[in-house]
């Protein structure tokens, strides 16, 4: 720790913010810590990423991104000073206005907020994306749904997880390939309101502050507007739900019924994962309050799998344990005593 410290020190130094005032920001599930740097002499902000590359974190994919993105005209943090080897970045301040908070201090901004990301997906996918994107293909995606059989089933199962694990990659895997398996936009994978700033001062899609965007892919273009409006983290109303999903369909030419299809697959698939990935956060890394999550995404999951070309996955997921009170109680004693699987 002392070398690392030592290290971010100077790099602190080189950057010319060895003097600033630091305040600890809000972290992510990963390992990356974040620090708010103030000058003391006139004020000026910066945000400093620190990512330790021993722990399994990279900042090239998120410097790559950024830099993409504000390309475009978005709105990424720009990168004032880097240091990839020790996993340290420099970045613009974009403020502390979540879109979540945002909403909580005014409810009547909810539709503003939300239409101007739908319009900035529907921007960003008419682009042509970066090169170097791996695609979040069927068979990947169907082996991440599988999550949910791997860490949020296991703690009461009474039946063969190993078959219905295998039952459930064979039906989702059929699913996207029938419904969804273009892989052929961005996507950011993590785009909702715990992830986005409101920017005001700026104009039009550019007022969407963008965070979280390391992991992106190539993907179907109904995954990150699932993300958006399907939110693991708040409850966004049915009726801004369909507006949005009517937005996008509009603005980017999509046939309705194919994409609402689409939306419902990768929903269900996405909501599989986040379930494996709350509980593998609980009893592998200790971070039990994801649990209080779960209910909420197993809401939007049975949502999804009311879609009646999905009944073949309904079946296999209505042998995964309800969320109720028992098993989430399982989860939590169980925090922190899961090392792997």
């Amino acid at each position: 720790m002392a070398e690392r410290d030592a290290r971010l020190e100077s790099f602190l130094k080189s950057a010319g913010w060895a003097d600033a005032l630091r305040a600890m920001l809000a972290g992510d599930a990963s390992n990356r810590r974040y620090l708010r740097l103030i000058r003391p002499s006139t004020a000026e902000r910066a945000v400093l990423m620190d990512a330790p590359p021993a722990r399994g974190e990279d900042v090239r994919p998120f410097i790559r991104i950024a830099e993409y993105l504000c390309d475009l005209g978005l709105s990424a943090p720009r990168i004032y000073a880097r240091d990839t080897e020790n996993g340290f970045l420099l970045l613009e301040d974009l403020g502390d206005a979540l879109f979540a908070r945002v909403v909580e201090r005014h409810v009547e901004m909810e539709n503003t907020l939300y239409s101007t990301a739908t319009d900035l997906l529907a921007e960003l996918h008419c682009g042509v994306p970066p090169d170097h994107l791996q695609p979040y293909s069927p068979p990947l995606t169907a082996e991440l749904a599988a999550l949910a059989f791997d860490w949020y089933a296991p703690i009461d199962a009474a039946t063969n997880i190993a078959e219905l694990r295998r039952a459930l990659i064979e039906e989702i895997s059929a699913a996207l390939d029938a419904n969804a398996p273009e892989c052929d936009v961005l996507i950011q994978r993590d785009y909702h309101a715990e992830n986005l700033l409101w920017l005001p001062e700026r104009s039009g899609i550019a007022r969407v502050g963008l965070l979280d965007f390391q992991d992106a892919v190539l993907g179907h273009r109904a995954y990150d507007l699932v993300s958006l409006l399907q939110d693991a983290r708040r409850d966004v109303p049915p009726e801004i739900e369909a507006l949005m999903m009517a937005r996008y369909i509009e603005a980017s030419g999509q046939d309705a019924q194919g994409f609402t299809l689409a939306y419902a697959t990768l929903g269900a698939q996405r909501n599989l994962r986040i379930l494996g990935v709350f509980a593998r956060l609980c009893l592998r890394d200790g971070k039990a309050h994801y649990v209080d999550l779960i209910p909420r995404v197993w809401s939007l999951l049975q949502r999804n799998l009311t879609h009646p070309a999905l009944a073949n996955l309904r079946s296999v997921c209505a042998a995964l344990p309800l969320p109720n009170d028992t098993h989430l109680s399982k989860l939590k004693s169980k925090c922190a005593t899961v090392p792997t699987l």
